[in-house]
């Protein structure tokens, strides 16, 4: 009689998460920091989303893969998540590319960005490799597609998305079959294959795969040798899998965490401006689509020591207030009015200012009489007083990051070149 496996999965796999783009679509907002170090929702990052659904799933041994601009992240990694234990097989591997291979290589793709590591992660000897992509929104119980990718005897199992089919056409695909085996994956389609039974909806790929470990080193090992490979998961190792083994989707809906107040399956690529400062805004909702209040299922960060948020004033049209917005430690909201704003740790706002529609980074400065509608502010901005954005497009497209949906970016050195 076959023993029933009782620890989880989990236990037995490493989750690598791939945090070394930049995110150029988020224009000046990574011009210091990679795309999964970026700010979001008050205290996080965006790579805590990744991070956080790996360790809420049971997971405790985490790598992740860093190179460009990497030091924001690496030392937020640093602080935040500091408190792996190795006496309780516990490891948390930060691993910028350090030309550990050849003197003169950087990760070159993906795939090459584990390749380069095989030593580290055969080290600690898992069973299950979950690779990741750190620049995503979302909660998902990993330990779920692990039992499928186990259960179904595949050699990768895919993370997918549904998604109506002609907007899949940025996205890798899936064609899948009835059993959701996939027969072929197509990257960027302008033609999406749709799923089987409801044709207007198409799957796409999260970046997320489960493999076991020796077959993923060895199919590694088999693709660094190959000269014409470009060394990336979507483009390579996952087209060879499916032409010559087993892959299988994975839906998204089937793992993901929700609480009694999330309706739908929640999950974000922020990587343009509007995408990023919508899922922020959002945020502010009544009962928003994302709900960050789950504590059976906390975002873990860097825990700052901080003073409490603190309003003052009032009196008529200097009142500290906010309405529909989400303040974070260390904030003084002196005699400034906010609606339906997000300020992070550190925000001054003084008297007569106004704030709507706002996502404002740490530590910044936000001056007298300064009026303020649909901005980003980047970490450490010195707003000076009177300035108003928000009310002339084009003025504001002249002087700011104006995106198509109308929302400034607004960063130091566009500050320093106005000539108020």
């Amino acid at each position: 009689m076959e023993q029933k496996r009782i620890q989880p999965l989990a236990r037995d796999a490493m989750a690598y998460v791939l945090a070394g783009g930049r995110g150029s679509r988020l224009k000046e907002l990574t011009d210091r920091r990679a795309k999964p170090a970026v700010y979001f929702g008050g205290k996080a990052r965006i790579i805590d989303f990744a991070l956080s659904n790996a360790l809420n799933s049971g997971i405790r041994r985490i790598g992740v893969a860093t190179q460009y601009k990497a030091h924001s992240l690496i030392r937020h990694l640093q602080r935040g998540w500091n408190f792996f234990r190795p006496e309780r097989n516990e490891s948390f591997d930060i691993l910028p590319a350090s030309q550990r291979v050849s003197e003169t290589q950087w990760y070159e793709g993906t795939a090459d960005a584990v390749y380069q590591n095989i030593d580290i992660i055969e080290d600690y000897g898992v069973e299950y490799m979950v690779i990741l992509a750190g620049d995503h929104i979302y909660k998902m119980d990993y330990e779920l597609m692990l039992q499928q990718h186990l259960d179904s005897g595949a050699q990768v199992t895919i993370g997918c998305l549904e998604v109506p089919r002609m907007e899949a056409t940025g996205f890798g695909v899936m064609h899948v079959d009835d059993k959701d085996q996939i027969i072929a994956f197509v990257e960027k389609p302008a033609d999406p294959p749709a799923i089987p039974g409801n044709p207007d909806m198409a799957l796409a790929s999260m970046g997320i795969y489960v493999f076991h470990t020796k077959f993923l080193m060895d199919l590694l090992r088999r693709d660094a040798a190959d000269p014409t490979s470009s060394r990336d998961f979507g483009k390579d190792i996952i087209p060879y899998i499916v032409e010559h083994g087993k892959a299988v989707a994975h839906r998204f809906t089937a793992s993901c965490v929700r609480s009694d107040f999330e309706r739908e399956a929640y999950w974000r690529d922020v990587g343009t401006v509007d995408a990023y400062w919508q899922a922020n805004i959002d945020l502010t909702d009544i009962t928003p689509e994302l709900d960050i209040y789950d504590g059976s299922w906390p975002i873990w960060t860097f825990a700052e020591i901080k003073p409490p948020a603190k309003f003052v004033h009032d009196d008529e049209n200097r009142r500290g207030s906010a309405i529909s917005s989400l303040v974070s430690g260390d904030c003084i909201i002196s005699g400034s009015t906010l609606h339906r704003s997000l300020l992070f740790t550190g925000v001054r706002a003084n008297s007569y200012s106004r704030l709507e529609g706002a996502v404002v980074l740490p530590n910044v400065l936000i001056g007298r009489h300064a009026n303020l509608r649909n901005v980003v502010i980047d970490r450490g901005v010195v707003i000076p007083e009177g300035l108003v954005v928000g009310e002339d497009p084009v003025l504001d497209a002249k002087r700011f990051r104006r995106s198509e949906g109308g929302v400034c970016l607004i960063t130091q050195p566009m500050i320093d070149k106005l000539e108020l």
